[in-house]
């Protein structure tokens, strides 16, 4: 995907040698769109301009080429608005309680802290009302599987990080900071997050590359009492369950009978198919690089033969060309060009595609939408964008709110089907079957949701004000033996 930004080049020109015109001329033929222009210093026969150009981020190299091979021009300093954003980091800790004069300070720090200390020992419940734990997300990562830049390190993760925890704060209002760790050793990994998780409310793992991801949640959901979340896997399953769950309403088809295919089992894919199976979803056939998973067959990593066992009831075996005829739904967390247009004229009535590779789809969705009744991408330029923050900010909100022990299959799929929701029946077309980010009944809908299903299902262990209903409370109870804490 193409990434449009402003650029400010502070350029020296020499009169006597080139004219503005022709510096304009070589920043036209380079791909940019000169916006204004700066006088910054102006001399009889050298004059220095800054130059505000709009172009594709991955020119920029080329044009200052382009301009310092001009004969008597020179780009002096260059100044790029997406790196602006980022100087000196995207987030910042700022306190709720300003220290104006002594008294505040006793309160907030030495001597009137040591009450709350004590209070918390003789009571550690009280750390999610004493503390910010009960509002805190740790962005954890260990920079292998960045983007679709790969194992960049943790160093070149943190922009990443940072953009994560600002999508936390700005949809949710849930504080969350980033932790990027100078190890890929699974255990070390384990050891770190187990040691810091007392200090926050959930952990979410990023962006840690496959299978070690896998392991990692798995542990440290056994072995933590807080949600851990990993959203390369379930933040993309949820939302595209979700945009799945409005194009089977806009074909008129059931869930339960539509054959999937689905390319690519990673991270993503395998939490895809067992949320899709968990909504009612039989018939899967699941696609790698060796081809479609048969069950019985052994392929030499633990998450292909499980997945292996769980999907193709039918036995299929072979690429997506010939695994493909008379599925009503592809899925595509792969690479691009795995699918053609021939493929899509093998596929059911109505075919819905989810070509979810970034930044090149698994096949151009202007090739494809002829031929299906709809295509969602994970690109903003195109409709239907499955796009994670959908879930994770409301995920997390409602989480935390009911203090959740974990984040259960119950919650994920109450999630996806409250994000669904939110596309009305007059609203629903091939264009529009997810809503915007932007959309602020988003996040709400899906934390209201995510605390019903955490009630329901007994892993709650606070019950929000508003829930406080004669049902609730009964079920609440129930589950929890009687234990209620019904904290603000």
């Amino acid at each position: 995907m193409s990434i449009t930004t402003n650029m400010i080049l502070r350029v020296e020109i020499d009169k006597s040698l080139i004219t503005f015109g022709e510096v304009a001329t070589v920043i036209h033929h380079a791909g940019g769109d000169l916006v204004a222009m700066d006088m910054i210093r102006a001399g009889k026969s050298v004059i220095v301009q800054d130059l505000t150009i709009q172009l594709n981020a991955e020119g920029d190299k080329q044009l200052i080429h382009a301009i310092n091979a001009l004969e008597g021009a020179r780009v002096v300093h260059v100044s790029d608005s997406t790196f602006l954003a980022h100087l000196g980091g995207k987030i910042q800790i700022t306190p709720k309680t300003p220290i104006k004069n002594r008294e505040d300070l006793s309160r907030v720090y030495t001597p009137g802290v040591a009450r709350v200390c004590m209070a918390i020992k003789d009571d550690p419940q009280k750390v999610y009302t004493l503390t910010a734990k009960r509002n805190t997300v740790a962005v954890i990562t260990d920079g292998t599987a960045v983007l679709g830049l790969g194992d960049i390190g943790p160093e070149a993760s943190m922009p990443v990080m940072e953009g994560k925890a600002m999508l936390f704060k700005q949809f949710a209002d849930v504080d969350a900071f980033p932790i990027c760790l100078q190890t890929k050793d699974t255990e070390e990994i384990l050891r770190i997050i187990k040691a810091i998780s007392p200090t926050f409310g959930g952990i979410n793992l990023e962006d840690i590359s496959s299978p070690r991801c896998f392991e990692i949640e798995k542990r440290l959901q056994e072995e933590l009492d807080i949600p851990v979340f990993h959203d390369d896997q379930h933040g993309t399953a949820v939302v595209i369950l979700a945009g799945l769950l409005n194009a089977l309403r806009l074909v008129g088809k059931s869930i339960e009978q539509i054959r999937v295919v689905i390319c690519g089992i990673g991270a993503a894919g395998a939490a895809c198919i067992e949320m899709l199976q968990a909504a009612g979803v039989k018939s899967i056939v699941a696609v790698d690089r060796c081809g479609a998973l048969v069950p019985g067959s052994l392929y030499g990593n633990p998450t292909l033969d499980r997945i292996a066992a769980i999907t193709n009831p039918e036995r299929k075996q072979g690429g997506v060309s010939e695994v493909i005829g008379g599925a009503d739904v592809f899925i595509g967390v792969s690479g691009p060009g795995v699918l053609e247009v021939a493929d899509l004229r093998l596929m059911a009535r109505d075919p819905i595609v989810f070509a979810m590779a970034n930044p090149e789809p698994e096949i151009d969705p202007e090739l494809a939408e002829p031929f299906v009744r709809v295509i969602a991408t994970g690109r903003s330029d195109y409709p239907n964008q499955i796009n994670n923050v959908l879930c994770f900010p409301g995920m997390f909100r409602g989480a935390l709110d009911c203090r959740a022990s974990c984040i259960n299959e119950e919650m994920k799929l109450a999630a996806a089907r409250a994000i669904a929701s939110i596309v009305t029946d007059e609203e629903l077309n091939e264009q529009y079957i997810i809503p915007s980010i932007f959309n602020d009944k988003v996040v709400p809908r899906v934390r209201d949701a995510v605390i019903e299903a955490a009630i329901r299902t007994g892993v709650a262990r606070r019950i929000p004000p508003e829930y406080q209903s004669g049902e609730n409370m009964r079920n609440f109870q129930l589950l929890q033996g009687e234990q209620t804490d019904i904290l603000v």
